[in-house]
């Protein structure tokens, strides 16, 4: 607080007025402070939450347009675990049947000493060899006719055995080499007496087999009977192809 100095003032006087009468703020005043402030910190709350609850209400409805939000429950989707189908493994195929090697007539053979004819030896132990599968004509005649093993009367060739001589030839191949061996052909006798159905059931090589069956099939028979009637009978005749003991 200035205090200004007027001409013929005594100063050590002013300041002695001022020691004696000091200013004494009014009474209540305060109080009115202390209640203006509590006034204006309510009134400053009030206008922030209203400023932010604007603020918020205004973002949700911004465009004009209300969002929807889906509070349903998602159904919960289950996950099986599939099985892997199995297959069934096919088997192997079966091996393939070895093929044949034929042996050309140019192959060159060891000298040998070499006989100029065969010995058949017809009274050879007969065998017990099965019947062979029967084949499309055979099943044809079954049907017919019954094909017998064993009968009253057994077919015989005509001529007697020496016939077979005559139509037995030792192939010159098998003669040049010296092959030798057992053919045992089985054939079928009809009521006519003549031989069908050759089967090689007991083999001694391709060469002599082709020549065994060339002369049991030039045979002709006396047909086997049954009960006095004629009727086919299966035979087996062994033709044994040896290279001893014959004229050089």
């Amino acid at each position: 607080m200035k205090l200004r100095q007027t001409p013929g003032t005594d100063r050590s006087k002013l300041m002695q007025t001022l020691l004696d009468n000091p200013r004494r703020p009014k009474k209540g005043k305060g109080k009115d402070l202390k209640q203006q402030y509590r006034m204006t910190i309510m009134l400053g709350m009030i206008f922030s939450l209203s400023t932010l609850t604007l603020v918020m209400r205004a973002d949700l409805y911004a465009g004009g347009d209300e969002q929807s939000f889906d509070l349903s429950v998602q159904e919960t989707v289950q996950i099986e675990e599939i099985k892997q189908t199995e297959q069934a493994q096919k088997p192997p195929p079966p091996p393939r049947p070895p093929v044949p090697v034929s042996v050309s007539d140019d192959v060159l053979f060891d000298d040998v000493e070499l006989d100029l004819d065969a010995f058949l030896d017809l009274d050879a132990e007969i065998l017990d060899i099965p019947p062979p599968p029967p084949t499309p004509a055979m099943a044809d005649e079954d049907e017919e006719e019954e094909i017998f093993v064993v009968v009253e009367q057994m077919p015989e060739i005509i001529g007697g055995n020496q016939k077979v001589y005559e139509h037995l030839e030792y192939p010159e191949i098998a003669r040049q080499a010296g092959i030798e061996g057992l053919v045992v052909v089985q054939i079928v006798v009809g009521p006519d007496g003549l031989p069908y159905d050759p089967v090689t059931v007991r083999t001694g090589g391709q060469v002599l087999d082709e020549a065994a069956v060339m002369a049991v099939m030039a045979l002709k028979f006396i047909p086997g009977k049954q009960r006095g009637k004629a009727v086919p009978v299966r035979l087996a005749i062994p033709i044994r192809f040896r290279l001893k003991d014959i004229k050089q």
